[in-house]
């Protein structure tokens, strides 16, 4: 599919949801815009994801990290989904929104999650996966680029970011969807 019926699927497939459906029409009649969100999907790579706020699947929005947070679970061995998953999130627009979305598609996955009550930094996150054990973690953050950004970045059981073939073992399951 072209971005032009990438755009008109997300129009229909999420015709309910008023936030992304007022946010695709704003953008209805700037050709290149709808290109750049709709030519390809945000890419998860060792640092994740990360992209501007916006409607779109080169975006980050609900859907694209629930679609990110689903290629995790399908990655994670039935063993280490007992272990869990430890979510932290940070300031930034839409970070607790984000969080908690990771954390019930986890949740659905029969991962065990452990979710962050506030805004914590990257390192208590690190702490976190390495103190409880859990398989990997998940912060949502987009560090140091601008604010209209955010971003999504996995860590594993050591705390450290996802290294180069476990985040490819990622990007399969995500791709795969």
């Amino acid at each position: 599919m072209g971005y032009r019926d990438n755009y008109e699927a997300w129009l229909r497939d999420f015709a309910e949801d008023e936030a992304t459906i007022a946010d695709l029409q704003a953008i209805a009649g700037d050709e290149k815009e709808i290109e750049d969100r709709f030519y390809k999907n945000l890419s998860f790579g060792t640092a994740g994801m990360r992209g501007v706020l916006g409607a779109g699947m080169n975006r980050m929005n609900v859907y694209t990290v629930r679609r990110a947070t689903q290629g995790l679970a399908d990655y994670l061995s039935d063993g280490e989904k007992k272990r869990g998953v430890v979510i932290a999130y940070d300031s930034r627009r839409m970070s607790a929104e984000f969080a908690k979305e990771t954390a019930l598609v986890l949740c659905a996955n029969g991962v065990k999650t452990y979710l962050f009550d506030a805004l914590r930094p990257v390192a208590l996150l690190s702490f976190g996966v390495r103190h409880l054990g859990a398989a990997a973690g998940v912060v949502i953050t987009a560090s140091h680029n601008p604010p209209q950004y955010n971003g999504y970045k996995v860590y594993g059981e050591d705390g450290a970011q996802l290294g180069p073939e476990a985040a490819a073992a990622v990007t399969e399951r995500i791709n795969a969807l």
